[in-house]
């Protein structure tokens, strides 16, 4: 996809949100907002591309990149302080165009979590950035600080919804929340083996399939059914691509809002790369 696309599906995503916004919202009044160089579209368009420009860091691709070789396509860019001012603007806006990009359930859905780590093990102590918002957590690697991004795909790996809780936090809890447009099977590993949450989902039409732990007692499967479950790798292969390309696990985030922007931007261009998913 072409950075004339990107922008051209921000924006009337854009544009159409603010027209739904300001049609429920009254007359705004009080002191004038300085108008920036950039317009919304313009912002989100810029933190999205980031992800898909193959930069380590932020603040080298936006001067050394978009300052140097995009000033035709975004001629009122302003410095790299100035941008980072205007990101927390677009947070909401980012996410209501995350969601517009979801795919659509397929009946054959894959659900799993993966570690958000926000410092390093020996700076819990003294991290205050995510102070009273992270959590220690524990995964199959060992203990972590940090939050867990839980999610389901469809079995072409388009992301069908998307939930950030703290690291503490049981991965079967936000199930129920993610599943509510889901329908057909639901495959898991065994950390959400749960009688109540399979009964609570077969409620909402949607069967949950896991294997079994080694201490339960053996239970016939369809063969279809243990199949499915060994094409999890599709949704371990996105968690992968998320962290490794579109990078949204690092220590370095100075703000809750920053945070939040990175994470939302490298979905999205997840969910905009022609071949972001396994076949």
């Amino acid at each position: 996809m072409s950075l004339l696309e990107l922008f051209c599906d921000v924006d009337d995503v854009y544009q159409q949100l603010a027209r739904q916004q300001a049609n429920g919202l009254p007359a705004r009044t009080g002191q004038a907002v300085r108008q920036a160089g950039l317009c919304t579209s313009e912002i989100m368009t810029i933190l999205i591309h980031f992800h898909q420009a193959h930069y380590r860091h932020f603040k080298a691709y936006y001067e050394q990149h978009v300052l140097k070789h995009l000033r035709r396509e975004f001629p009122g860019a302003m410095s790299y302080s100035r941008f980072i001012s205007l990101v927390p603007r677009v947070v909401l806006w980012l996410w209501a165009y995350a969601l517009t990009c979801c795919g659509q359930c397929s009946g054959v859905s894959f659900v799993d979590s993966t570690v958000l780590r926000v410092c390093h093990p020996r700076r819990i102590p003294r991290h205050k950035v995510f102070a009273g918002m992270a959590a220690r957590g524990k995964s199959s690697t060992g203990w972590f600080f940090g939050f867990k991004l839980h999610l389901v795909v469809n079995d072409r790996g388009d992301i069908l919804a998307f939930h950030v809780t703290p690291g503490n936090v049981d991965d079967r809890q936000p199930v129920p929340r993610l599943a509510r447009h889901l329908f057909g099977k639901l495959f898991g590993d065994k950390g959400y083996l749960s009688k109540p949450l399979f009964t609570a989902l077969v409620k909402q039409g949607l069967t949950l399939v896991t294997n079994l732990r080694s201490s339960m007692k053996n239970k016939l499967v369809p063969l279809h059914d243990k199949l499915m479950l060994r094409k999890r790798w599709i949704i371990e292969t996105i968690n992968d691509q998320l962290k490794n390309i579109s990078q949204i696990e690092h220590t370095r985030h100075r703000s809750p809002v920053n945070f939040l922007v990175n994470l939302l931007a490298g979905l999205v261009a997840y969910m905009w790369q022609p071949n972001g998913h396994p076949n």
